[in-house]
């Protein structure tokens, strides 16, 4: 296995860091004042400005596969990024990670990122003209709808959202919840997951359409804050369907595909967000380190009490691990697909968001009083890296996976008889405890 990296690879990484340096953290306290002035749900110039400078820069829509990573390959040569490979963007998007706003100044951000993958890999060339163009653009932003209120939405199959053939269109009807992006005034399009034919078999039954949000019918019912959190002008929203009609047109891929392209998008989806957790769990362990070097309790710095020596080096531990799986699944995508790499892809959508979770705790406890305030976007940091163990579905359903591919990885042969003592492979026990282990 090679560890160095090459020079593209160095080169994308660079690039980006070096952006985010000069660039997005010295506007970082600009970002701030903007998002606490007036109206929640705005468009904030810093952003924009940053956009800007990104995209003339040519640091602009990085996530987007290379021709050879997708599904259905057309003449459409416009809408191509630089065709980084995920091991490539894995880099970079730690980088982004460690500024909240800086995946969108690349224009790297979600949901706009599976959502423009599955235009680009699923849709036709009138969806690509009508969607992902100003997508890619950055002039609009959208959202996924398939999370809903009624229904364990971690199985798929429980959503109960209808998209009925009606006609030359479809009438869509149902309650989705956490449909992040949809706050934001530029958010003009939805992906809805809904079923289409509820007498098809379990996983043929649902559908993916593209919805405008201004949709007659299309109602937002209320804001979901995270943690008390509003995350504007991003928002997390639940958001009715009453009778909303949309064209023929607006299917993507076909009836009964939905979860076809579900899986096209959520395995890209789930790395992204590990990527950008790499980035969240560094930033934290530096101002951990720095807190803990700045004051003193009880006679000495607080590095210096062997507690947190050892927190600071387990954290670093923990991140050098998370990201050789993260750098890992990312390549295996790369050489052999996301199906084949979909248990590495569990496994860093599992450990990731824990991982950082466990430094953060420990980076607020380091600063006392100011770690829960909002002085130093611990609290907020925490907030959203707990939102990470549901998202693209829970820890428990990547587990399941995770062990039934290990189960069948090893499963007894049915030759085998059940009992064959203890073979060489195993060092026998002596006494009491011998005993027990053979019961």
């Amino acid at each position: 296995m090679e560890f160095d990296l090459t020079d593209r690879q160095q080169h994308w990484r660079d690039r980006v860091r070096d952006f985010i340096e000069k660039n997005v953290r010295p506007r970082h306290h600009e970002y701030v004042q903007q998002a606490a002035e007036g109206e929640r749900w705005k468009v904030l110039p810093v952003v924009e400005e940053e956009k800007e400078r990104a995209k003339a820069q040519g640091i602009w829509n990085l996530f987007m596969p290379p021709r050879s990573g997708r599904a259905h390959v057309d003449d459409s040569f416009e809408f191509e990024g630089p065709g980084l490979t995920n091991l490539e963007y894995a880099l970079c998007a730690e980088e982004m990670g460690r500024i909240g706003w800086a995946s969108e100044v690349f224009n790297c951000s979600a949901p706009d990122t599976g959502n423009m993958e599955v235009l680009l890999r699923y849709g036709t060339r009138g969806q690509k003209d009508q969607y992902l163009a100003p997508l890619m653009n950055g002039e609009i932003r959208s959202a996924f709808l398939m999370t809903e209120p009624d229904v364990a939405s971690s199985d798929a199959t429980n959503i109960e959202c209808t998209i009925a053939p009606d006609g030359d269109g479809y009438v869509l009807n149902g309650r989705k919840w956490w449909s992040s992006g949809a706050g934001d005034p530029r958010c003009k399009v939805a992906i809805v997951m809904g079923k289409t034919d509820k007498s098809a078999d379990r996983h043929s039954q649902q559908s993916m359409v593209l919805m405008p949000l201004d949709a007659d019918g299309v109602t937002i019912l209320r804001h979901l804050p995270v943690f008390g959190y509003d995350d504007a002008p991003h928002g997390h929203m639940e958001i009715e369907l009453k009778d909303v009609r949309i064209p023929k047109s607006a299917m993507l891929l076909g009836e009964g595909r939905g979860f076809e392209i579900a899986q096209g998008r959520l395995g890209p989806g789930r790395i992204h967000h590990c990527m950008r957790t790499i980035g969240v769990a560094e930033e934290a362990l530096a101002k951990m380190a720095r807190r803990l070097q700045q004051r003193e309790a009880f006679g000495k710095p607080i590095y210096k009490h062997s507690i947190w020596e050892h927190r600071v080096s387990k954290a670093r531990i923990d991140i050098e691990m998370t990201r050789l799986l993260c750098l890992k699944a990312a390549d295996m995508m790369d050489k052999a697909g996301n199906k084949n790499a979909k248990q590495e892809i569990a496994m860093i959508k599992v450990q990731a968001p824990n991982m950082a979770l466990s430094i953060i705790d420990d980076a607020i406890q380091a600063h006392g009083g100011g770690g829960v305030s909002e002085d130093y976007g611990l609290a907020q940091a925490w907030a959203h890296q707990r939102t990470l163990r549901l998202a693209d579905g829970p820890d428990e359903v990547h587990e399941r996976s995770i062990a039934r591919m290990e189960f069948a990885r090893h499963a007894p042969d049915p030759n085998e008889p059940a009992h064959k003592g203890m073979g060489s492979g195993m060092a026998a026990g002596s006494g009491a405890g011998g005993a027990a282990a053979s019961a």
